[in-house]
This record gives C-alpha cells, sequence and structure tokens, in this order.
C-alpha cells in the first residue's frame, strides 16, 4: 500500500506539469517573457481550435421546443468570469473578458453575424456597432468657443466609450427541445448581447441608469472566436475553459425576462408590473415548466 502512493503522487505531478505547459505553453522553457505561450509544431498540430460541432437537428426529431430569453447579471458572482478582467493592460493577450472578446473580433471581421435585436433581421455594420459604443460630445466651454469663434478646440471635445467595465448584463436567446429520437431535453444558445448605460446619457452611477441593449451576436457565428479565448479558472489556473464551453455548458446563473408568447412575445414585466419578487417567481415558473415537461415524459 505504502508503495503505491508515491507512484500516485507521481502521476498526479505529471499529469499536473503537463496540463500547466498545456494552459501556459512554454511557460518553464522560455528563455524570456515573449517566448511564453508559444507552442512548438507538435503542440500546434495537436491544438484544436475548432469548437465542438453541433450535431445535426432534423425538424422532425423534435417533439417540443420553447424559445426563451434570459438575462445574466454581472453582479452575481458566479457570472463574474463574463466580467473580468475590466483592465487587460498588465494581463497580457490571454486574459480578456467576454465583451472584449466579442468587440476585438468585430473589428477584425471575424464575427459578421450582429444584429439590432434578438430576432435577427436587421443587420449591423461594424459603423453601427461603433455609433452605439462611442458618443462624442461638446462640453459647455467648446458650445462658448464656437458661438464666439465659429469653432471648437479638441480640448472642449468629450469622447465617452463603453468599455468592459461598463457592461451590466448579458442577454441571451435560446431554445430548449426535447429531442423524441434521443429522450432528452436540450439547450441550443442562439444569440447573445452585451447590455451597458446609453453611452449618450453620462452615467449616474446608480441602479436606475437606463440599460440598452448594444447588439446581438448570432452565437453559432461567434463559436470560433469564443473557443480560442480561455476564461480564468479560480480553483485550477492550469486548467482553464473557453467561453464556448462555458455559454454552451450553461456555467452560469440567468433569470428568464421573456418566453415566445402569443402576445406579441411581451416581457414578464409587461404583465407584472413593478414586482421584482412576482417577477422572478414567474421565470422560475417558466424553467418549472420547461424542466416538467422532460419529467413528465418517463410519468405518462
Amino acid at each position: 500500500m505504502n508503495a503505491i502512493k508515491p507512484f500516485v503522487m507521481v502521476t498526479a505531478l505529471v499529469l499536473g506539469f503537463s496540463s500547466t505547459l498545456w494552459s501556459q505553453a512554454n511557460l518553464l522553457n522560455a528563455r524570456v517573457p515573449q517566448e511564453v505561450g508559444q507552442l512548438n509544431e507538435a503542440q500546434l498540430a495537436a491544438n484544436d481550435e475548432a469548437p465542438l460541432a453541433y450535431g445535426y437537428i432534423d425538424d422532425r426529431d423534435v417533439l417540443w421546443s420553447k424559445t426563451v430569453w434570459e438575462i445574466i447579471d454581472l453582479d452575481e458572482r458566479i457570472n463574474f468570469p463574463y466580467y473580468y478582467p475590466t483592465d487587460t493592460l498588465n494581463l497580457g493577450p490571454d486574459r480578456r473578458s467576454l465583451f472584449d472578446v466579442l468587440t476585438r473580433d468585430l473589428s477584425k471581421g471575424k464575427i459578421k453575424e450582429v444584429y439590432k435585436s434578438a430576432y435577427f433581421l436587421e443587420k449591423l455594420t461594424y459603423k453601427d456597432i461603433q455609433e452605439r459604443l462611442v458618443n462624442v460630445d461638446t462640453i459647455d466651454a467648446g458650445y462658448e468657443q464656437f458661438n464666439a469663434v465659429g469653432y471648437v478646440d479638441a480640448e472642449y471635445i468629450e469622447t465617452r466609450r463603453i468599455t468592459s467595465a461598463e457592461i451590466r448584463q448579458y442577454r441571451i436567446k435560446g431554445t430548449w427541445y426535447f429531442n423524441k429520437r434521443l429522450g432528452e431535453m436540450r439547450y441550443r444558445l442562439l444569440g447573445i448581447c452585451p447590455v451597458a448605460p446609453d453611452v449618450a446619457i453620462k452615467s449616474a452611477g446608480n441602479d436606475q441608469e437606463e440599460l440598452v441593449e448594444l447588439f446581438w451576436v448570432w452565437f453559432p457565428d461567434s463559436r470560433q472566436s469564443l473557443n480560442k479565448n480561455k476564461v480564468f479558472n479560480a480553483r485550477n489556473s492550469s486548467q482553464p475553459i473557453t467561453y464556448d464551453a462555458m455559454l454552451n455548458a450553461r456555467r452560469f446563473n440567468s433569470i428568464i425576462y421573456k418566453e415566445e408568447n402569443i402576445y406579441e412575445d411581451r416581457q414578464v414585466k409587461d404583465y407584472i408590473f413593478e414586482d421584482a419578487l412576482r417577477q422572478l417567481l414567474e421565470s422560475e415558473r417558466i424553467k418549472a415548466t420547461i424542466r416538467d415537461f422532460e419529467q413528465d415524459m418517463w410519468n405518462n
């Protein structure tokens, strides 16, 4: 028995060592900091950055489905991995917030399917997105100068830009469906939207700020980008997980604020007025409806 313990310890150390190298490539072999993260040829060949493909679902296999919209509140601790880091200046290129990943790949053209609403009808260009993220305004002294001399100096122009720190929520749209071929309930994430205070209105720094949807990303189009960016694992930094895997595994806490319904897909707050507790209970009721459908399939 005593001879087995050293073997187990050595095995664990080897596995931990290899996983550390995998998450922080070349960390222990780097001669200079710039070599950290550089993969050798063997690692490049083995490092498959393609997201796990969704299986084909025939419409005839879908016995039941329900589309819901949810809020991921970034004030909740369980949702912090989607919010932090807000400042990446000193953290290097490997740690990025979800908003930073989305906007960076939008600017590079890697994410192209971006829309104005969750119904994915009106497509947005990158210029349209920038108008939602950046606001240029003239302060009072600038107006006085313009009235006096007819022009405004750059020092009187104020530019406000939405950054990761301003993101308050993410709103997601997805469909729960019962696959009769597999005999189980599945979830397919369709869209994700960052939510922040309106950039055109100076932040009041309180809970009464009006939040606006910045843009809706068709999630399948963003999977390639999200799968290349890993989320910090506070329990074990050698085992990070990608944003794509996090979202597909529903590793977050959310509240349903809307479901598809006959009343033009009205939101919960549209029929339960100014009562946060009852709105929360309604969200839980919708969740229970989805959860109970699968249970009832085996009880009838």
